[in-house]
């Protein structure tokens, strides 16, 4: 999956948007204010997640920390996030290695967490405006 499938893929969830909090070229996405995914680009020397993944892109991810574990034992492109919480994100390279249909699990999986958390009326508002297999899958 490339930067660009990854962009659509996160903006294809319900009531998901595009922001820039951060600097003019890292997208953020968020729902209902919160945010679920950043795509970030190792820089020439990989100085952010290992000289491997120079000049390609990543996603940052909200994750469960004992999935985070497995998950980082079963993919080398999915590490500990850079520059947000390791507890609780996780940075996936995004390379021909990795599966597409991986990645789109676990931006759902990070959507979905994210929802979880919101308050009970916004996620009431959204789980009755999409079916749950739209917002969970």
């Amino acid at each position: 999956m490339d930067a660009k499938s990854a962009q659509e893929y996160c903006l294809s969830r319900p009531e998901s948007m595009l922001d820039f909090p951060f600097m003019p070229d890292v997208p953020v996405f968020k729902v209902k204010g919160k945010m679920f995914a950043l795509l970030g680009q190792c820089g020439t020397t990989g100085k952010e997640l290992g000289p491997e993944f120079a000049n390609h892109h990543f996603l940052n991810l909200k994750c469960d920390p004992e999935e985070a574990i497995m998950l980082k034992d079963i993919f080398p492109e999915v590490l500990s996030a850079y520059h947000m919480s390791k507890k609780h994100w996780i940075s996936v390279v995004l390379k021909d290695s990795m599966p597409a249909k991986e990645i789109e699990r676990l931006i759902d999986r990070s959507y979905a967490l994210v929802v979880k958390s919101l308050k009970k009326n916004e996620r009431m508002n959204l789980e009755l405006t999409y079916p749950l297999e739209q917002l969970y899958r």
